[in-house]
């Protein structure tokens, strides 16, 4: 099995390089950089659904899990309930795909015009500006709703705006990137 590539972290800035150097490139603190391993790879994928949220790698059978009911937050459209399970699961991440054209982000601002009045909300829209996205409220009298609007398709961005929301909409997710990472 091939060892994985170390990492250098500046000691006082926290940037992150694929080699050393005597001296930081981001900061130019001199001899900040230490060798850091990354976590190894788990096989069959990383992450939740390989480790479970809490990090613990135990093995269960199906029959003896526990199927907790679970609140949703019904979304006021009974058909996209449906399609749901009753309406949204605090903590998931539903991914809204179809062909352009056919009223995604239309039946997003809709969903989210009507929980706004109730649960703190954000669009994030990384496609268009707010006066399209304006425009396309009015159309669809949603008056004057007081929805929170993000124009932005950086990752950090968003999650710093959305920290105290309940329900994100992220339109679209092709056009998010992270400053935190060098490559599309």
């Amino acid at each position: 099995m091939a060892r994985d590539r170390s990492q250098y972290r500046c000691a006082e800035c926290g940037a992150i390089f694929a080699q050393w150097a005597g001296q930081c490139g981001a900061c130019e603190a001199w001899n900040s950089l230490q060798e850091h391993l990354p976590p190894p790879a788990v096989r069959g994928g990383a992450g939740p659904a390989a480790t479970g949220w809490s990090g613990e790698r135990a093995v269960v059978r199906l029959s003896e899990a526990q199927a907790d009911a679970q609140t949703r937050l019904p979304t006021g459209s009974s058909e996209l309930d449906r399609v749901l399970g009753g309406g949204l699961v605090p903590g998931s991440v539903v991914l809204l795909g179809g062909d352009p054209g056919i009223g995604k982000s239309t039946l997003l601002l809709q969903t989210l015009g009507r929980l706004a009045g109730t649960s703190p909300v954000l669009y994030a829209s990384g496609e268009e500006s707010a006066a399209q996205v304006a425009a396309r409220a009015r159309r669809l009298q949603l008056g004057e709703t007081d929805l929170p609007l993000l124009i932005d398709a950086r990752l950090e961005a968003i999650l710093d705006a959305a920290a105290d929301c309940r329900v994100l909409v992220v339109d679209s997710i092709q056009t998010l990137f992270s400053e935190a990472v060098a490559s599309a």
